[in-house]
């Protein structure tokens, strides 16, 4: 996993530009919102962990195969920069982290019972509602 992480990190490219919202002056003169762009296909992932990607990833997905990543929610470069590198992490963290299998749970033999008992009172109590026949 981390061979793939440092990869993505080592291949991405960051473009910066000018973002929105609070600032004053400055806003206006620095670009300071990162884009980050990784080749997914260069990573070299393993097709379940890229299967996994594509549903995580969703829009941020390019048809080219490529992530995209803004990051605007800081006033400097580097924290903007810092923050689309740990959004990057955290995709790819989860995307090579397979799910975990459901343990299958058994109900023994006094749940069962208590289950279906409560059953019955719930439809005896519902088969009450129904019209009154003289």
């Amino acid at each position: 996993m981390g061979r793939i992480l440092d990869r993505a990190l080592e291949i991405a490219e960051e473009k910066f530009i000018a973002a929105s919202g609070p600032g004053g002056q400055n806003v206006n003169k620095v670009a300071t919102a990162v884009q980050l762009r990784v080749d997914v296909f260069a990573l070299g992932m393993p097709p379940e962990a890229f299967e996994r990607l594509k549903e995580i990833a969703g829009s941020r997905l390019t048809q080219g195969g490529e992530i995209v990543l803004t990051a605007r929610e800081y006033r400097t470069q580097e924290q903007n920069r810092e923050a689309a590198r740990e959004r990057l992490a955290a995709l790819l963290r989860d995307a090579l982290t397979p799910p975990r299998k459901r343990a299958k749970s058994r109900v023994n033999r006094v749940g069962k019972v208590k289950r279906l008992k409560a059953k019955k009172a719930r439809g005896a109590v519902k088969a009450g509602r129904g019209k009154v026949d003289w």
